[in-house]
Parts: structure tokens; C-alpha cells; sequence
């Protein structure tokens, strides 16, 4: 009942994954991401405790594809699990559990891979990697929401969607961008609008954090409450 992709902007060096499903709060449990490393979806019958053991393997330095296999190999239950992974040089791995519902099926891009299940249509993967190869000079949030988008109008899930969500990461130890939908009759028109609005203030957001003089309103020389988070 999901579909998701994770992707990365060759020219910023930025990781991102983006993902919709019929059930609640996707964006809790899918993707796992870190930047300068790589991110891991862990879907289907969903287990989040993958997510951080693959970024783990990832940041030892792991390709996506021995990481995928060293998360089959440490699952007693990998016939439920459907897995992607994409490095830090853009590689991508998957996995489709034997158990794993139709329709099910991947698709890999340059700096993308697509996974999905329980959906209306197999044309579903291919269509949102060519939204997201479409136009690579593009902001990755903007090039994500684009193969969401795609995956939905080529035929999207069997029932509708409900949630979605869109999470970036870069240089930092945090994340760039957190935005999710989890519950909604369009999740990911809300979810796209949620960016336009969010797009805009993420390098004053970053300053906050890493050189709070230089970000809007400059030093004060006290602490006041109620300040701008």
C-alpha cells in the first residue's frame, strides 16, 4: 500500500526520500536518511529497526547493495520485508520479500530508486523515475514531490492515499527538511504546498543553528522567551 522513492542531487550532494500510503503516518517508519552516508526505505510489513542497521552499514562504508544483503541476512523475516538503499555515490539496491504483496515492483534511476506495493498499476515505479530525472538542475524537494506526484496520476495505490511525507538531508547532522501529511483526503498536495512554503526558509533555519548572530535579528546579548524556533 506504499509507494516511495530515495534519491540524491548529484550537484549539492543532498540525500532525500519521499513516499505516500493508504495507512497513517508513513513518514514515521519508512525512510531513514544521513547525510554525506545515504538513506534505507524499510516498507510492506514495516520493521524501522532496519533503517538505523542500515545506515549503519552504510556510514562503515558499505555499497547499497551489500547493505541490503547484510539487512536480508540479519532478518529472521525477510519474506514480509521490502527494502531500498541508496549510497552516497548513488548507488541503489532493493529487495521484494517472497510475502511481499502485488503489485510490487522497483525501478532504479541515476541517484534514484522507486519501491512500491499493493498498487493499481506496474507503470507506477518507471513514471516517478522519469519525473525525477526530468529536470536534475532542479531543488531535490522539488524533484522528489514531482516522482510522488507521478507515481499518483499513473495509477497510485488501489484505495486512496492518506499520508505522505518529504524529508532532505545535506551537511548537517540534522535534517534539512521534515514535512509530512499524516492524515489527509490529498496528502501530497498538502505535502507539496507544505514545501512551497517551507523552501524558502531553509538556509535562515540552518543560520539559526549554526551561527545564530548572523540569522535574522541579530545578537541581542540576552535571552528572551518566545523567540523564533
Amino acid at each position: 500500500m506504499t509507494f516511495s522513492l530515495l534519491g540524491r542531487c548529484a550537484r549539492t550532494g543532498q540525500i532525500g526520500a519521499a513516499g505516500a500510503t493508504s495507512d497513517i503516518g508513513v513518514g514515521a517508519r519508512i525512510q531513514h536518511i544521513a547525510g554525506g552516508v545515504g538513506a534505507v526505505l524499510t516498507q510492506h510489513r514495516t520493521d524501522p529497526r532496519l533503517g538505523p542497521r542500515g545506515i549503519g552499514l552504510l556510514r562503515s562504508g558499505c555499497p547499497a547493495a551489500e547493505t541490503v544483503a547484510a539487512l536480508v541476512a540479519s532478518t529472521p523475516h525477510e519474506a514480509w520485508r521490502q527494502l531500498a538503499a541508496l549510497d552516497a555515490k548513488g548507488r541503489t539496491a532493493h529487495h521484494h520479500g517472497a510475502w511481499v504483496k502485488a503489485e510490487r515492483a522497483d525501478a532504479h534511476g541515476k541517484d534514484c530508486i522507486v519501491i512500491r506495493n499493493i498498487l493499481a498499476s506496474a507503470d507506477v515505479p518507471a513514471a516517478m523515475v522519469r519525473a525525477f530525472e526530468a529536470d536534475p538542475d532542479a531543488p531535490l524537494g522539488d524533484r522528489l514531490l514531482a516522482a510522488l506526484a507521478a507515481g499518483e496520476k499513473a495509477g497510485g495505490e488501489h484505495g486512496p492515499v492518506i499520508s505522505a511525507v518529504l524529508e532532505l538531508h545535506g551537511d548537517h547532522d540534522f535534517a534539512l527538511v521534515d514535512l509530512r501529511v499524516d492524515r489527509a483526503a490529498d496528502p501530497i498536495s498538502e505535502l507539496a504546498g507544505l514545501w512551497r512554503d517551507y523552501a524558502p526558509k531553509i538556509d535562515e533555519f540552518i543560520l539559526r543553528a549554526t551561527d545564530p548572530d548572523r540569522a535574522r535579528g541579530g545578537a541581542s546579548g540576552s535571552v528572551a522567551t518566545g523567540a523564533p524556533a
